[in-house]
């Protein structure tokens, strides 16, 4: 699609949501049924107990089929609450939590079923009549009482084990984030939000947090050639985030290789979210929710063998030890190659324990510490073909051959995290909390790059230009050992009061944390700035033919540390004010503002630089619920990206900090701000959520590169000032169609430009690394009671490459714009699972099943080398539980 017509799309698909959103309004008010049914929402004289008005309690009541819900609670508030005709109904309630009083519970999960309460005695209350699909909102009743069964729930219905955030009939469908800054359930909350749930990165078998990106609309892979060359690089809505994954809440900087052994679900924030998560996250944030101690016993082992010698296993167990105190402890071991790759080793080991303690009913204890241990054989990818603008394996080169140098490349990834975290209910309207948090990361690799050889001296014979493709390639060493430090705490309080009809939920807090990364290499490793005689240019750096490389080099010594690494110091004291006003679940008013008082320092052996900068973020949404099960909402957001935010970059070039960097260099944040509306709906019995969104976001002071050539600039040169937009439209669902029949899929449609550059030809450009359509569909269903089947689709367009900014190829100025093309591509997977027994299943899971060359990324220059995706691959996977 041209750009002048994805731009018309994406208009028209703004124009046709913004008519939804006013119909759907406008048909609601409209209608004598509706206007009704919202003057019921809250009446004007609700029964009261007799010993008078009723008592606020704090609840945390997930979505529930309706008798269970009213189990809960009546658990939760310790009231007698006479189920009658409700005992068995499936019907699903909304999520409750917050500050209700049992009678605003109560006409939230009885809305629209026919049935009635009223209160019998002080602590008794009793429901009357026959849940009904449809109806009118229950409208509370006084009068005498009836005896009836009282109902029990252990647990909130959630299973052992099970993602505690989703909902328990559609577990594809997340009610609700993790982070207690949310105050409000996903469907009420104005922004897009993707949430990958415990069933769901099952059903992928998504073991990494890279596979979740390679397989989620609106995310592009992304890579560097050095620190971030293999750990978890993420465009989200066409900016970089590899420095805004979170973990638990807290911002995890160093440069990983993330594993999911341990993880509840995954949360991608769409759109800034600086106000909530501090500097960066202009295009939005990924957070990681880890397990936690539950209140069930239960124990899960599962062991998995594929092909390309694949076998790992996991164990997840979880042991009550008293009524107040609770233990969880997971495990992993893995062994494995690489589909479709010659010689490439993914090998991880992991170890995680949780404990829960709750001294007394409104004291919890949450403590964790988790450690991680990855290593293999490295993979740089493939070399490109510029003259054919593709890959070399597509253009001929088989694609498992292999360019890493065997008997010296190597990767390590370690990760340490600790955490405990500290709440107290202090009475019905204030919580305290407080989160700590101290890890450790290290990051060591030596590997290979397939480079183009340096088009002048000895070699230029052998290097390719843009219209003659030499065949030869220079096997280039990268080498980095990048250990990262963070300690970080969050004091927070939250008040929970009524003014009114309004529900207030305002969240105070703050956040101080050091961050330190020391950035070193390996000497003896030729770079890809040396040059010599061909075919062997160095030692360790051979020019070899693509078709037939060399992995053995003989001669190597053992590899040593420079001892001169770039030290970063990033020191953040921050402070935020959340308000949430809920007017009668009708209509939402949620505004943020945060302040970050940034410092960060850059040092090495003989240089030092410093820079200091306070950022203020906001954010502001409105929703209106015309259905209790629908909303239409309008957000803005603000973002802000300060110098050296890229902790894994060492040079401006790339986003980092040198020390010797040049004052006049020191650029002030590059600030973001973006507007969205957008509607979710809940149906078939609140089991699906299906969200629609049209979003722009405008960036200003962006930092470009300046091309060879361009009068009154130096090549390489960093230039602040520049400024793009981003428009697109998102398209989501996640849950049940039917009980049997589940879905979660994505479809998000961009259009990027540069509206100010430096560069004449920059103007109009789309941006560098992202790709503007992107699809995925998983979809599963359950033939018996045994037996399910089910499958993905994931779809990405080409990607263009270019520099910091634009998707220009990083050629040289006048010359126009040539672009490095990563190809779109479908991709294919299918699952089934069986049911042996209660405690045991056996599930098959074919990835990639017609074995598709694709690309995950590729490097910035105009001659990059391409991350290569694996092949196909087929695994066996057995769970025992109990």
């Amino acid at each position: 699609m041209s750009h002048v017509a994805l731009e018309k799309s994406v208009l028209k698909g703004g124009v046709a949501l913004w008519v939804l959103a006013v119909a759907s309004v406008a048909v609601g008010f409209g209608s004598p049924a509706l206007a009704q049914d919202v003057a019921q929402i809250a009446p004007t004289s609700p029964p009261q107990p007799p010993s008078g008005p009723e008592k606020t309690y704090n609840l945390n009541i997930p979505s529930l089929p309706l008798g269970q819900g009213i189990a809960a609670l009546s658990a939760q508030t310790g009231l007698q609450i006479l189920a009658g005709g409700v005992a068995s109904s499936p019907r699903q309630t909304p999520p409750i939590r917050g500050n209700y009083t049992v009678g605003q519970a109560l006409s939230r999960m009885l809305e629209g079923t026919g049935v009635t309460y009223r209160f019998a005695s002080a602590s008794a209350i009793t429901l009357e009549g026959t849940p009904t699909s449809g109806g009118t909102r229950a409208a509370p009743v006084a009068g005498g009482a009836t005896t009836l069964p009282t109902l029990q729930v252990q647990g909130g219905s959630i299973a052992p084990g099970g993602d505690p955030y989703a909902d328990s009939q559609a577990p594809y469908k997340a009610d609700r984030l993790s982070s207690s800054k949310f105050s409000e359930p996903i469907l009420d909350t104005p922004r897009s939000v993707t949430v990958l749930t415990k069933e769901a990165l099952d059903d992928k078998n998504a073991t990494t947090l890279r596979e979740i990106a390679r397989t989620t609309a609106g995310v592009t892979l992304g890579t560097g050639e050095g620190g971030n060359a293999f750990g978890d690089r993420f465009f989200i809505r066409g900016f970089d985030a590899r420095n805004d994954i979170f973990v638990d809440g807290v911002r995890d900087p160093g440069v990983s290789i993330r594993e999911t052994f341990n993880t509840e679900q995954v949360e991608i924030l769409r759109g800034p979210a600086s106000s909530f998560a501090g500097r960066g996250t202009t295009g939005g944030a990924i957070n990681i929710v880890t397990k936690e101690a539950s209140d069930q016993n239960f124990y899960r082992a599962e062991g998995t063998i594929g092909t390309d010698g694949t076998k790992r296993a996991t164990a997840d167990l979880n042991q009550v030890i008293n009524d107040k105190v609770s233990v969880r402890l997971n495990a992993l071991g893995q062994g494995a190659y690489v589909a479709g790759r010659n010689d490439t080793t993914d090998n991880r080991w992991g170890v995680a324990l949780a404990v829960t303690a709750k001294p007394t009913d409104d004291f919890t204890i949450k403590a964790d510490y988790s450690h991680t241990y990855l290593w293999g054989l490295p993979d740089f990818g493939v070399p490109y073909n510029q003259p054919a603008h593709l890959p070399v394996t597509e253009t001929g080169v088989p694609r498992y051959t292999y360019y890493g140098i065997t008997n010296r490349d190597f990767t390590q990834t370690t990760q340490d995290m600790g955490t405990v975290d500290l709440e107290w209910r202090a009475n019905d309207w204030l919580t305290l909390e407080n989160k700590f948090r101290a890890s450790y990361s290290l990051l060591n690799y030596i590997g290979t790059i397939p480079e183009n050889p340096s088009a002048s001296g000895p070699t230029a014979p052998y290097a390719s230009t843009p219209t003659h493709f030499s065949g030869y390639t220079q096997l280039n060493a990268q080498s980095r050992y990048e250990p990262v430090w963070v300690i970080a705490d969050q004091p927070q309080a939250t008040f929970k009061f009524n003014t009114g009809p309004v529900k207030n939920t305002t969240i105070v807090g703050a956040e101080f944390s050091r961050e330190r990364v020391s950035i070193d290499t390996y000497t003896g490793l030729t770079s890809e700035l040396t040059t010599g005689p061909a075919f062997f240019s160095s030692t360790g750096a051979p020019i070899v033919s693509v078709n037939n490389p060399t992995n053995y080099l003989y001669g190597l010594g053992s590899p040593s540390l420079t001892g001169n690494p770039l030290r970063y110091s990033v020191d953040t004291n921050a402070v935020y004010l959340i308000e949430t006003a809920n007017y009668n679940d009708f209509v939402f008013v949620n505004g943020g503002v945060r302040f970050d008082d940034y410092h960060i320092t850059s040092a090495n052996n003989t240089a030092y630089n410093a820079a200091d900068f306070g950022i203020v973020s906001w954010n502001a949404g409105l929703t209106v619920k015309p259905l209790p099960n629908a909303s239409v909402y309008v957000a803005y957001a603000t973002a802000a990206d300060p110098v050296g935010s890229e902790l894994d970059a060492t040079s401006s070039s790339y986003g980092g900090f040198s020390p010797t960097q040049n004052s006049a260099q020191i650029f002030g944040p590059q600030t973001s701000r973006a507007i969205e509306i957008g509607t979710k709906w809940e149906f078939f019995d609140r089991h699906l959520l299906a969200t629609a969104a049209a979003f722009q976001t405008d960036v200003s002071n962006a930092r470009e590169t300046a091309p060879a050539g361009l009068p009154g600039y130096t090549s390489g040169q960093i230039v602040a000032g520049a400024s793009y937009r981003v428009q697109g439209l998102d398209f989501e669902v996640a849950g049940k169609i039917t009980p049997k029949w589940s879905v979660l899929g994505g479809l998000v449609l961009m259009n990027t430009w540069v509206t100010n550059s430096i560069v004449p030809t920059n103007i109009g450009l789309g941006l560098a690394n992202i790709a503007n359509q992107s699809f995925n569909m998983m979809t599963k269903y359950k033939v018996l009671d045994w037996l399910e089947l089910g499958g993905q689709a994931v779809y990405r367009s080409q990607v263009l490459g270019g520099t910091l900014l634009a998707a220009n190829g990083g050629v040289a100025y006048p010359n126009p714009p040539n672009p490095t093309v990563l190809p779109s591509y479908w991709r294919f997977d299918l699952f089934a699972e069986a049911k042996i027994s209660d405690h045991a299943s056996v599930k098959v899971y074919a990835q990639n099943i017609f074995d598709k060359t694709y690309y995950d990324s590729f490097y910035q220059s105009a001659q990059p080398f391409i991350m290569v995706a694996p092949g196909r691959s087929v695994f066996l996977v057995g769970t025992v539980k109990f």
